[in-house]
């Protein structure tokens, strides 16, 4: 049995995934990445001749939600502050993301990218003066188009 048809034997780990958005430099560390799903309207349809009363059923419009991001909060990491204060009068840099999961080699197997995408929600961390967690904060980002690819 060659190696490629018994890695495919096994559903992939989700934990081992790497991010990279366009202009942020190197990867960046997230902890969850959420909302990674699309969707086409359904268009409901009765020619007013049909004999039938049913109605057929046609794709519409594709729509994707916005990806949820989280990470930890380190000093003087202002990289999604910044781009976030850029937005002006509807205008934004828009860049692309792309989402990786990777193998036990660290190969990607299945690559999400979200073109024209920008931060649209930035959620700070909370604040417990009893807790020890670490702080993460959350960004949202809208796009436009989700491609998904495969290896």
């Amino acid at each position: 049995m060659n190696d490629k048809a018994q890695s495919s034997d096994w559903p992939l780990p989700k934990f081992h995934f790497l991010v990279q958005i366009e202009g942020a430099g190197p990867a960046i560390a997230f902890q969850e990445v959420s909302g990674l799903d699309t969707e086409t309207d359904v268009i409901e349809y009765r020619a007013g001749h049909s004999k039938v009363f049913d109605q057929i059923k046609l794709p519409g419009m594709i729509k994707s939600g916005n990806v949820t991001m989280r990470k930890g909060v380190f000093a003087a990491d202002n990289v999604f502050w910044d781009w976030f204060n850029q937005i002006k009068m509807n205008t934004v840099k828009r860049g692309t993301v792309t989402i990786s999961l990777l193998d036990q080699e660290g190969s990607p197997t299945m690559v999400w990218t979200l073109s024209n995408a920008w931060p649209t929600k930035i959620t700070g961390t909370d604040l417990k003066s009893d807790g020890n967690a670490v702080s993460v904060e959350a960004v949202e980002f809208a796009y436009e188009t989700l491609t998904i690819q495969r290896s």
